[in-house]
């Protein structure tokens, strides 16, 4: 008989220095555990550090179903119905897809496995409660940063703002570099140039975006030029999570309240100039 194509399912959701440790456990386990079986062959470990819900963010996850579609795997082995998944309808159908491949599924801490025909609503409710597991958390998150908004406590992401980073506690700090083209950007504006001519600008001068792209886009030139962390104030919540599933973010306009922080940190732009750019935006979006 052939021996039994074999690999195993490892996920954290976070860089963690404790579930990273977790994650090394568990590749090691799974690589022995296979190891020792003599009528098993160990085709892979897929391992990744990435939240259960977004099946299109876990890249090591679709690359165990694509050797699953080229017939290199006979048994998957994972710890749980939650590290294999957190969103109900994208599991039960996965597992339905490679139940129909003749592919086995082994839940280690729940003892089920996908093609035990009896246990199969079990493995529907366990997938649900994984589901709403994270659910739960997502809300409790989200009432935690609101609360945390409305004492005028913020934390803001610095990867992709350009001119500003954080300081070891956390707080807004200028980065003097890009906070000249920040003023160059609205010097321009002032100047008459529209957003169009401004990218322009900032490419032919070989000037790189906050990401180090050479090519600008023109919304975030526009979304720069109305942006009122540049004077030093936070407008929180211009946008929220309408979907935990999704992850997909949309604009505000009343659904949850915003809050205003002003003087939150140092400013690159004085107000007599925002306020002037803010005019002339205005003027130039009116109807004609």
């Amino acid at each position: 008989m052939p021996k039994l194509k074999v690999a195993a399912y490892c996920r954290v959701s976070s860089n963690h220095e404790k579930q990273e440790s977790s994650l090394i456990v568990q590749k090691a386990y799974y690589e022995k555990y296979i190891q020792n079986n003599n009528d098993w062959v160990l085709v892979d470990i897929y391992a990744e550090r990435m939240s259960g819900l977004r099946l299109e963010d876990r890249t090591e996850f679709q690359r165990m179903l694509e050797d699953c579609e080229k017939r290199k795997i006979d048994l998957i082995l994972t710890k749980s119905i939650s590290r294999f998944g957190r969103n109900t309808l994208d599991t039960l159908k996965i597992l339905y897809k490679l139940f129909n491949m003749g592919i086995i599924v082994e839940f280690e801490k729940e003892h089920l496995n996908n093609f035990d025909k009896e246990l199969r609503i079990y493995m529907s409710i366990y997938a649900a409660f994984a589901q709403e597991e994270s659910k739960n958390m997502s809300d409790n998150i989200k009432w935690e940063i609101r609360e945390r908004m409305k004492s005028g406590k913020v934390c803001l992401n610095c990867t992709r703002f350009l001119g500003y980073d954080k300081d070891v506690g956390g707080n807004l700090i200028v980065v003097e570099d890009e906070a000249k083209v920040v003023r160059k950007i609205f010097e321009l504006y002032l100047c008459g140039f529209g957003v169009r001519k401004i990218k322009k600008y900032l490419e032919e001068n070989k000037i790189k975006t906050v990401t180090g792209k050479d090519t600008w886009s023109t919304s975030t030139i526009d979304r720069m030029l109305s942006n009122e962390k540049y004077v030093g104030n936070v407008l929180i919540q211009k946008s929220f999570t309408e979907n935990f599933l999704t992850g997909k973010r949309k604009k505000n306009n009343g659904e949850l309240d915003m809050y205003f922080i002003k003087n939150n940190h140092e400013a690159i732009i004085s107000r007599e100039v925002f306020e002037e750019v803010q005019k002339r935006k205005d003027r130039y979006n009116q109807p004609k």
